[in-house]
């Protein structure tokens, strides 16, 4: 699941951990998991945060870095 860092215009950075998705809603951007298999965010996505939006600076969206395998790093 990736994972998205918001720079605040305070300068204080916050992680959003498992939020696939966001979109402004009025004057709050809202983080959201979709639903299983869901491309869309729609009634079946969870919020995970919001944040003012006029308070926002960016908003960097990082992937997960695979983890190798046991097998791989002892074979």
């Amino acid at each position: 699941m990736p994972t998205f860092e918001v720079t605040l215009r305070d300068g204080t950075v916050e992680v959003v951990d498992g939020a696939d998705a966001y979109q402004q809603e009025g004057p709050m951007t809202t983080f959201f998991r979709r639903g299983e298999g869901r491309e869309v965010i729609d009634s079946w996505s969870t919020r995970m945060a919001s944040f003012r939006t006029a308070d926002l600076l960016a908003v960097r969206r990082r992937e997960p870095v695979a983890q190798p395998s046991l097998r791989a790093v002892a074979g």
